[in-house]
């Protein structure tokens, strides 16, 4: 069953076929006619998962996932988060549903070591947080995770990284620095964080065209600073959480699934869009007339600057990858990785719209200048 995951805000976070990192023989790529599931001598095997940023959209869907749907559950023993804000709500509710939530307090990587060891982390989902020190808090918690002596790490990149370049667009470009710690591992027997590794570059989430919604109902448009000639494949974030779990439950007598281990994933959606082809989506889905308009980055930073509560460091990579678009850098689509993981087919865009029509609809004008 899909994943249809409807993210309350929008949360951030997108290049080539899938590339096998790990040289074993045994890591295959994953294969429609071979559909994820746990063999019958590893389904015995703990599996004590611990999510990074977990307060975050990413962090929070993944566990979810893990923790409602009964194909995941029956592989999991444990579910720990470390969160950046553990008192909100988000992380209420995944207590709820049977989460352990451990602060995460930065810069305190004999703690953080001491914390994976106590509650047993054999498995850690590291999702780089929406934070100005993004790549140093990503890089104490791979160091803490050698030291503790996890064994499967699961990376949540970003598709798009390796077409930055470092003086354009920094932001994007420091998830190859988070990647090469992680799979540096690889190449050190005394480690066993490398022995069985797997990254996802998630693409540009769908969710962040949500940021435009003041726009879509005041004045039926989408504004986005990406020209006219380019095009990009948004990703709904469900779909996101719908590969990470497979990979995080799935099992094989040397960690991840055999399937899944040493898999470079990306994820992008499934159809290709310009401007006008978003807008022509979101049109079909709210039953009503939406145009794009090409906004100019002033504008654009403007736009967030009002109306996005987010880190000022997702700004950044918001605005760098619309700069990616208009270079002609995001033309492909990368849908393998996720049918071959899930066995089903990514969200479309008029599928994800219509999940967020009420949030898009324009609203019809007051009859009266009594109201604005």
């Amino acid at each position: 069953m899909r994943a249809h995951l409807k993210s309350t805000s929008p949360c951030l976070l997108q290049s080539p076929p899938l590339q096998d990192l790990n040289s074993a023989p045994q890591a295959q790529g994953v294969t429609s006619r071979s559909k994820p599931g746990p063999s019958s001598e590893s389904s015995t095997m703990t599996r004590n998962v611990c999510i990074t940023a977990i307060d975050g959209q990413t962090g929070f869907l993944i566990a979810e996932l893990l923790l409602k749907e009964s194909k995941f559950t029956k592989q999991i023993n444990s579910i720990t988060g470390l969160a950046l804000h553990p008192s909100i709500p988000k992380c209420k509710e995944l207590e709820s549903l049977g989460a352990k939530i451990v602060p995460h307090h930065p810069g305190r990587e004999r703690q953080m070591v001491k914390t994976l060891q106590e509650v047993g982390c054999d498995t850690i989902c590291v999702i780089p947080p929406a934070h100005e020190d993004k790549v140093d808090i990503t890089i104490e918690l791979c160091e803490a995770a050698k030291k503790a002596g996890v064994q499967n790490v699961l990376l949540i990149s970003a598709a798009g990284c390796d077409y930055a370049e470092r003086h354009k667009q920094p932001r994007l470009r420091e998830f190859i620095d988070i990647e090469n710690i992680v799979l540096s591992s690889k190449g050190d027997p005394s480690v066993d964080l490398g022995h069985s590794p797997c990254v996802i570059r998630a693409g540009f989430y769908a969710e962040n065209l949500l940021l435009y919604t003041q726009q879509a109902q005041l004045n039926g448009i989408l504004p986005l600073p990406i020209g006219h000639n380019h095009k990009f494949a948004p990703v709904a974030l469900g779909d996101i959480a719908h590969v990470a779990a497979c990979v995080l439950a799935g099992k094989g007598k040397h960690g991840f699934d055999d399937r899944h281990r040493g898999q470079m994933m990306i994820v992008t959606g499934p159809m290709l869009c310009a401007g006008k082809e978003l807008a022509e989506a979101a049109s079909q889905a709210v039953g009503q007339k939406m145009e794009f308009e090409n906004i100019s980055e002033r504008e654009a930073k403007r736009i967030l600057k009002a109306q996005a509560d987010i880190d000022d460091s997702e700004k950044e990579y918001l605005l760098e990858y619309y700069s990616l678009v208009r270079e002609g850098k995001t033309n492909y689509v990368v849908t393998t990785a996720f049918h071959d993981v899930t066995g089903e087919q990514p969200t479309q865009p008029s599928e994800f719209f219509r999940m967020y029509s009420q949030e898009l609809r324009p609203k019809k004008k007051a009859k009266t200048d009594n109201f604005t």
